[in-house]
């Protein structure tokens, strides 16, 4: 594919939309929504794309936005994905737009990931008598564990008809922007291959049998049977999984008792589970198995292991991140352009969308001035800080990158 595009004249025009894009990114943020139901997110997207000659969709199941920006001549079909729902966690960050919502906080970049989106459409809009092709915005709710990708692709994301055929349009490529503080500002760092990992839940359940706390020989104790199954998870798998194809299993919580002198019936362990392959994941979930049921019967109790399947493997197509990685280079420079030797273990539900068609996502730099990014508080943190100057370069990377696609389709 080829890079060219009008880069650097999306960089300057980016440039004079920054005061336009913290304004709406400072609105969301004071207002955070969460889960599958945004619908003030929605209606302030849709505001701010109104008037803009893109044909507005929305979703059934959820509060999804899709815009529909077609280009002089008919071609193929790119998407350009912002998510835009916020956690259930308190805000400490002390800013002046903080969230007014109680225990809900944008502290990963969601608000960002929006304005820049509405900042593209503005510069693709402004050019559509130039392409030949589509572009379709997908504003996504449900982010943080809801799933809302795949809520949008099950209700025709990939199928939105060609406005004046009638005729469904292929997507040919997709590409989403992720911002992070612990970046330097205005970088872009992407891989081919795996970008993140999978994200599953795990439930282990040790049943014994209860009574007096004085008396443990009379009872069945499923508290030291949880608690070893919870250690023997870490060394099953340092023992058993690659360390270049690696996993990480965490226990959060173990629950369990009522009382100081009662032993009780049940134990839960719950926890994560990530990996970068889907043959990892498997092998991850055969071994917790194993595991926690030879321990359990080791101890004569009885145990029910669940693993809730979650998002897959976030995995960049090759080429795709190539051709990505060129136009980087001619938004910010190639020294502001970074491959990533790792994956990172968090998850994406972007990964469904990668599932179905060849794209790419990359992370932004927003690492406040002054501020060392190594250093800086993460995403998901309730004092997580992302600098807004960033926001300029990840509007015009938007916009080139379609540009960019929709060009070389039609070499």
């Amino acid at each position: 594919m080829s890079s060219a595009n009008d880069s650097h004249g999306l960089t300057e025009e980016s440039a004079g939309l920054v005061d336009d894009a913290v304004r709406l990114r400072r609105k969301l943020h004071a207002r955070p929504e969460i889960g599958l139901d945004l619908p003030r997110t929605r209606d302030t997207i849709c505001e701010q794309i109104d008037n803009l000659g893109i044909t507005v969709t929305h979703g059934i199941s959820s509060t999804s936005v899709v815009g529909l920006l077609e280009g002089s001549r008919p071609g193929p079909t790119i998407l350009l994905r912002a998510d835009m729902d916020a956690l259930p966690m308190p805000e400490d960050t002390g800013v002046d737009f903080s969230s007014t919502v109680e225990g809900v906080m944008h502290a990963c970049g969601h608000d960002l990931h929006v304005a820049m989106l509405v900042g593209a459409a503005r510069l693709l809009s402004a050019r559509k008598n130039d392409f030949a092709g589509r572009v379709l915005f997908m504003f996504q709710p449900g982010e943080e564990g809801h799933g809302g990708a795949q809520h949008m692709i099950d209700e025709g994301l990939f199928n939105v008809p060609n406005l004046s055929s009638g005729e469904a349009s292929p997507v040919t490529g997709a590409f989403a922007i992720h911002a992070t503080p612990n970046l330097p500002g205005s970088v872009f760092a992407l891989k081919g291959g795996t970008m993140m990992a999978s994200a599953d839940v795990l439930t282990i359940v040790v049943t014994g049998r209860g009574g007096h706390g004085s008396a443990p020989h009379n009872a069945l104790d499923p508290v030291p049977v949880a608690c070893e199954i919870a250690l023997a998870l870490q060394t099953m798998i340092t023992r058993t999984i690659d360390v270049f194809d690696p996993a990480v299993v965490s226990v959060t919580q173990i629950m369990a008792g009522t009382t100081n002198n009662v032993i009780p019936e049940t134990a839960t362990i719950v926890g994560t589970i990530r990996a970068v392959s889907e043959r990892t994941r498997t092998k991850v979930h055969d071994g917790i198995r194993r595991v926690a049921e030879g321990i359990a019967a080791a101890h004569d109790a009885h145990v029910s292991v669940d693993v809730a399947h979650g998002y897959p493997v976030t995995v960049n197509d090759p080429g795709y991140a190539h051709f990505v990685t060129s136009v980087a280079k001619g938004v910010v420079g190639d020294r502001s352009v970074v491959a990533m030797p790792n994956p990172v273990m968090g998850a994406e539900d972007f990964s469904y969308v990668l599932h179905n068609v060849a794209g790419a996502m990359a992370f932004l730099g927003c690492s406040p001035a002054g501020v060392d990014p190594f250093s800086a508080a993460p995403n998901h943190s309730n004092r997580v800080y992302f600098d807004e100057a960033p926001m300029a370069v990840g509007m015009a990377m938007y916009a080139s990158v379609a540009l960019a696609h929709l060009s070389a389709a039609e070499v």
